[in-house]
């Protein structure tokens, strides 16, 4: 067989009609070769019968000779043209395994050779009698790892109960009574589960990206906070500082005026006694020449005329005594303390509360848990002793022995703040209590039972612990407020017309939720029968 002549360029084996390489050429009786059909169908389309390279006419149509010679030297051309035009594979794309070098695309892989072909390589496949008996498919990567280890078929089927791909001969023996479906069945099912695990998982990133957002607005705000703090604070210690120094100018200026009233009372005596030597300096003058007087009578008559001797103090007695300075500066530093004390419990109350009303939250008070003897108004916003205990249904949230009524929420975390108005009242408690405490029983109303409340009566003010704290009382108490940090464990009083802090409850432990509690005291004959009411907060600066 002629070999292609490598020199020749593809033009020497184109068919002028098609301009591609030809495929079974034919020759004209002019002697012009082209493709058989393409010439069979440029004459179909003709009235004429003519070459289209010379345009020479035939009278009738040619019968047409194939050109052996022409046919054989274009084959190999047109077969190395087809290789060189056949695509190189792309990262995504399976390999030939055959092709050495520069690897092209596989079009087919074999599952009798468990290897995959380019179009080149994959002809005898097509033309050898034994191989076309070999089962083709569409191109595969990694065929060992497709092929059932033990029957050497492909894993096509997918074993339900062993979640394992099997071949159609595991289903005859190990798998015979196991369900199995197509890969491709299981394979959808997958993918529609994996596309909710994607989902599932993209909505925990987001929720992660906004957990980030949120730790990232309370670092800015707890920046915010800081310096607002830091503000403030500098503020208050700057007016302790002034009464610290206020307190030093009075204790020097106590002391000062203490060495003035010595230094004054020494100037005094010093002067008197400075008058009294200057009179018995005259004096002596006035006796000294008589004393030289040797004449009686003359004696006598000079004697007779000599004045008065001057009035002098007893001096032997008399003394100045350097003042003393005991005690000045411990009484200064108590003035101080109490001073100090009354600034900050102003200055830092004040702070406080402006600061710690933002948690501000709505009370309703709930008519299921008030004591029968109970009164609410119809918002659930006032509560006083109506002087009478109604019957009314069993309830196991109702307080049977004590006076109390609970908010209609409870809270677990976070904190709260709420406002009371306690006017023209002569006893209440306020404060908060645990979910679990006993409501049927009298009980000892401390921080170890669950309450942690404020109580006033005409004692004065409590705070009810084991044993009870009792508070200074400064002013009547118009508004008090109660502030609980959940998870810091405090709850804090205050004196909201004074803007004082009262007293704070720090390191409590809780470990369920709370509920606001409000005691407003038995009635006492109409002597206590205002209401203990809800306010609402009114900020100021």
């Amino acid at each position: 067989m002629a070999s292609a002549n490598t020199s020749w360029s593809e033009d020497n084996f184109s068919c002028s009609i098609c301009l591609d390489v030809f495929s079974n050429p034919v020759t004209t009786p002019c002697g012009h070769n082209f493709c058989r059909t393409c010439i069979t169908k440029f004459w179909d389309e003709q009235v004429q019968y003519k070459c289209p390279v010379c345009n020479k006419i035939f009278d009738i149509r040619p019968d047409l000779q194939v050109n052996t010679l022409l046919s054989e030297l274009a084959t190999p051309f047109r077969k190395s043209l087809q290789a060189n035009e056949q695509p190189c594979v792309e990262p995504a794309e399976v390999p030939c395994d055959v092709c050495t070098g520069t690897q092209l695309k596989a079009v087919k892989s074999c599952l009798v050779c468990f290897t995959s072909y380019c179009q080149t390589h994959l002809d005898p496949h097509h033309r050898a009698a034994g191989l076309k008996k070999h089962r083709l498919v569409e191109p595969m990567d990694r065929l060992e790892d497709r092929m059932c280890k033990k029957h050497h078929q492909i894993l096509e089927l997918f074993c339900k109960t062993e979640q394992v791909c099997v071949c159609q001969f595991c289903t005859e023996g190990d798998h015979r009574s196991h369900p199995v479906v197509p890969l491709k069945e299981e394979y959808e099912v997958k993918m529609a589960q994996l596309g909710k695990i994607e989902a599932e998982v993209q909505q925990m990133i987001q929720e992660r990206k906004l957990k980030i957002e949120e730790i990232k607005a309370t670092v800015e705000r707890s920046k915010s906070d800081a310096d607002r703090e830091i503000a403030d604070g500098g503020q208050i210690i700057n007016a302790l500082i002034c009464c610290v120094e206020k307190c030093r100018d009075d204790f020097n200026q106590t002391v000062n005026e203490k060495l003035k009233s010595t230094e004054k009372q020494a100037v005094g005596l010093i002067k008197e006694l400075e008058q009294e030597i200057e009179d018995l300096t005259n004096r002596r003058s006035e006796v000294k020449p008589l004393s030289h007087t040797i004449d009686h009578l003359h004696f006598f008559q000079d004697f007779r005329s000599l004045k008065d001797p001057p009035h002098t103090r007893d001096w032997t007695t008399l003394e100045v005594r350097p003042p003393s300075y005991v005690g000045t500066l411990r009484r200064s530093l108590d003035q101080l303390e109490e001073t100090l004390n009354m600034e900050m419990n102003k200055l830092c109350g004040a702070a406080e509360l402006k600061r710690v009303q933002q948690y501000e939250v709505d009370v309703t008070l709930d008519p299921d848990t008030a004591h029968p003897a109970l009164i609410l108004s119809e918002d659930g916003k006032q509560v006083h002793d109506g002087g009478v205990v109604k019957k009314l249904p069993g309830n196991p949230k109702r307080f049977e022995q004590k006076v109390f009524v609970l908010r209609m929420q409870s809270f677990s975390s976070g904190r709260i703040y709420i406002e009371f108005q306690v006017k023209k009242k002569t006893s209440w408690r306020l404060g908060v209590a645990r979910e679990s405490i006993d409501r049927k029983c009298r009980i000892i109303v401390t921080p170890k039972m669950g309450y942690w409340t404020l109580y006033f009566s005409k004692d004065g003010l409590v705070f009810n612990g084991d044993p009870d704290i009792v508070l200074p009382l400064r002013a009547e108490l118009q508004k008090v407020a109660v502030f609980v940090d959940y998870d810091e464990g405090v709850v804090s009083f205050y004196d909201v017309e004074a803007r004082v802090h009262i007293y704070s409850a720090a390191g409590c432990t809780f470990t369920e939720p709370l509920y606001p509690i409000l005691c407003p005291g038995c009635c006492n004959d109409g002597k206590n029968s205002a209401p203990l009411i809800i306010s609402p907060v009114n900020q100021t600066d």
